[in-house]
């Protein structure tokens, strides 16, 4: 008979390293964000449909980013109770989440009020943190244990 368990109690390590991974894609941010606005002058602005213009702050942008990467981390910690593909099916999952992110700076790509300049920092903004975060995070999943027992007899 075969049965998959997993550890009850996290690693500290595990832990530690999915802290600065969080911690990480949060700087990533707050560095693209600073390149993009003090030192090449781009204004992240963006208008959806005919509400008014959103200005893409600094605290916005680690404030969204720290929100994301917890609930990420949440997730793959779901995911390892739950499944021994963990790994793979979260970044699948965080992949398909980088897309949409992605997405939504070029749905507004087309209004008056964004300028090209500011659809592409936004967007490099989220393939940044994306690329700080996904790899990272993936390679701390943990694989289920698998014991086997001997049938009595």
């Amino acid at each position: 008979m075969l049965t998959i368990t997993a550890l009850a109690v996290p690693d500290i390590r595990q832990a530690r390293a999915r802290a600065l991974c969080v911690a990480g894609g949060a700087l990533a941010a707050a560095l693209a964000w600073t390149m993009e606005v003090p030192l090449l002058g781009i204004d992240l602005n963006f208008r959806y449909g005919t509400s008014h213009t959103q200005i893409v702050a600094a605290g916005q942008v680690i404030g969204a980013s720290l929100a994301t990467l917890l609930l990420g981390w949440l997730l793959l910690a779901v995911l390892e109770q739950r499944t021994a593909y963990a790994r793979t099916l979260w970044t699948s999952l965080a992949l398909a989440g980088l897309a949409a992110s992605v997405a939504l700076p070029l749905t507004v790509a087309s209004t008056p009020a964004t300028t090209p300049a500011a659809v592409a920092g936004l967007v490099v903004m989220h393939l940044t943190i994306g690329a700080a975060v996904i790899p990272a995070m993936a390679r701390t999943a943990r694989a289920r244990r698998q014991h086997t027992r001997k049938p009595a007899g």
